[in-house]
């Protein structure tokens, strides 16, 4: 580690782009001074208590936040406050990761999982989602961003936790209470862009590099000129959730936008710290990328020239199922209209693994090697906060499915091979929408990310009329789960399936086998059924919208989503859109 960052005291700063910079401390001016590397000190500042402070760059008359700021009470334009990540009592020694094992996700927004949209009010539902069976809590990023909610991904202070969702001693007792519970928490991190609002890094140092933007703005300055520190800036959040706050795993947002041309890559070197800092705690902790490419190399063992990252999403596995279920063939769905295709990404991984992708107009995506890798890689599901949040409407499939195939993608999904995720609310059908919702408080940047949305998704179809005002504040409310749906027949119906889906995924040892030579798929394309073989366990699956006789021989029914199966001589009976877990 560089000594220079080794050495720093609580209101040291990089400031290389600066001529003078003083330090703001309860209302006191401190004159700070240069030292070797840009790291500017003010030796008389506090060096106790809680202390609200500011930086004045350059004779400037505004102070500005502490881009390690731990504490933004009053929003990411106002002066940053300490925070004392080691004055928590944690009660969580007895919780022990299992690492990422292949138990179900369940990912979940903060500001929309209650009412109340906080922190400490999510903690009351902790105890049923330990019932429902799930092995970790995913939330979406929490970091401090302009404006009251979103969705997470224009976070401007990485260090500081949004103080709308309650800062960060209440997600210090978010993750000591899961961990008592025996969930394990991901969080979200985001580090391809920042935030249109409340940026100031770039008054301090080169933290973004001009010309090399992504989807969302500029990228991050990971290979140019004193990008060293930038990187050290990065990795040292990525540990802080690991070590202030207990955090299990990180799921690293688009990781395909991180721009990098050294000869180790930031991914690379983020894994590295990571295996570094599990042996020092004395537990497993774990990277999960989010990448467009259908690169194994991402979570390639690093001795045979991969990334060594623990997981990574699998979006070729949402869209097989979701054609399979829906019908729905538009845009980047177009390539998946197959029972074929569901079939390939089941004993593949990737549908595209160097195939022609009509949507990208190119080849898309390379093979991965079954012998290297692990099922339990690939993080899926049949619903999440893009696929929904991404759509027109932000509609999820309970909008336009019954329950019967609802049920059947939840069993393509959690009796499936991989590690499954749920969003908030599949679980019972939720029939609220999730769409796109944000509150900057600049109108032209309000109206600007409304037009940029309708643009990013043109090839998609969707009507733009459908679309909700992502700042008008009801369609953030609309977003909010209600929770008294669970209370209809056919929601708790459904959430009773989920329940016994991820019990018998938990106890059950060949849907559980991470080995790929394990998985294998017959199907029937015109008479749309599919059987997902996993040793002496079979997932017996009909599309079709009538009864079907498929050949399986079945000695016992273990699960089954919809009434009217039998099994006959080899055969098993299935309902219209019924799934059906045999033992063979």
């Amino acid at each position: 580690m560089n000594p220079t960052i080794a050495a720093r005291s609580r209101f040291d700063v990089w400031a290389p782009k600066a001529q003078s910079v003083t330090l703001v401390a309860n209302g006191t001016n401190y004159p700070m001074v240069s030292r070797e590397g840009s790291w500017w000190e003010a030796p008389e500042a506090p060096a106790s208590g809680e202390v609200d402070y500011g930086y004045l760059i350059d004779g400037a008359d505004q102070p500005v936040p502490d881009p390690r700021s731990r504490r933004q009470p009053e929003g990411v334009h106002k002066l940053s406050r300490t925070f004392d990540a080691g004055a928590y009592s944690w009660g969580d020694s007895s919780w022990a990761s299992p690492g990422l094992d292949g138990n179900v996700i369940y990912e979940m927004h903060i500001g929309t999982f209650t009412p109340e949209g906080t922190l400490d009010a999510a903690i009351g539902k902790l105890d049923y989602l330990a019932g429902l069976g799930v092995q970790y809590v995913e939330l979406l990023p929490v970091n401090a961003f302009n404006g009251t909610h979103n969705w997470g991904y224009d976070g401007v202070l990485w260090y500081a936790v949004q103080e709308t969702y309650g800062g960060p001693e209440a997600y210090q007792r978010f993750v000591d209470a899961a961990h008592q519970r025996g969930l394990g928490v991901i969080q979200d991190v985001v580090y391809n862009h920042l935030g249109p609002s409340g940026n100031y890094l770039g008054l301090f140092a080169p933290y973004l590099t001009e010309g090399k933007s992504n989807t969302w703005g500029d990228s991050l300055n990971l290979d140019g000129p004193l990008s060293d520190e930038v990187r050290r800036y990065v990795v040292e959040n990525l540990l802080m959730w690991f070590r202030d706050y207990h955090v299990d795993g990180l799921r690293l947002d688009a990781v395909h936008a991180l721009h990098d041309e050294r000869a180790i890559h930031i991914l690379e070197e983020f894994a590295v710290e990571t295996d570094r800092c599990a042996a020092e705690l004395g537990k497993p902790l774990f990277l999960v990328a989010e990448s467009d490419l259908n690169n194994a190399r991402l979570i390639a063992p690093r001795g045979v020239g991969g990334y060594g990252l623990a997981g990574q999403w699998s979006d070729d596995f949402h869209h097989a199922a979701h054609v399979n279920v829906t019908g729905e063939t538009v845009g980047y769905y177009e390539d998946f209209d197959s029972i074929g295709a569901l079939a390939k990404v089941y004993t593949e991984g990737f549908f595209h693994n160097g195939t022609w992708s009509s949507f990208r107009e190119r080849s898309h995506g390379r093979p991965i090697d079954p012998a290297r890798h692990s099922l339990h890689q690939l993080v899926v599901c049949t619903q999440n906060h893009d696929q929904i949040g991404n759509r027109a409407a932000g509609d999820r499939i309970s909008a336009s499915l019954n329950t019967a195939q609802l049920a059947q993608a939840a069993a393509l999904n959690i009796a499936g091979p991989f590690t499954p995720m749920l969003f908030m609310g599949e679980e019972y059908g939720a029939l609220t929408p999730w769409p796109f919702f944000t509150s900057h408080p600049e109108p032209e940047l309000g109206k600007a990310t409304a037009e940029g949305r309708l643009r990013e998704f043109e090839k998609m179809g969707w009507d733009p009329d459908t679309v909700p005002n992502p700042q008008d504040p009801e369609t953030f409310v609309s977003a909010k789960l209600n929770w008294t749906e669970q209370e209809r027949p056919e929601q708790a119906r459904l959430l009773n399936i989920y329940r016994e889906l991820i019990a018998l995924r938990r106890k059950n040892k060949d849907l559980h086998n991470p080995d790929f030579t394990s998985v294998k798929v017959s199907f029937d394309e015109d008479q749309r059924w599919l059987v997902l073989h996993r040793g002496g366990t079979a997932v017996v699956v009909n599309f079709a919208d009538r009864e079907r006789e498929i050949p399986v021989a079945a000695k016992k029914v273990l699960l089954s989503t919809e009434p009217g199966e039998s099994m006959g001589d080899g055969t098993v009976s299935l309902p219209a859109h019924g799934t059906a877990i045999v033992k063979v």
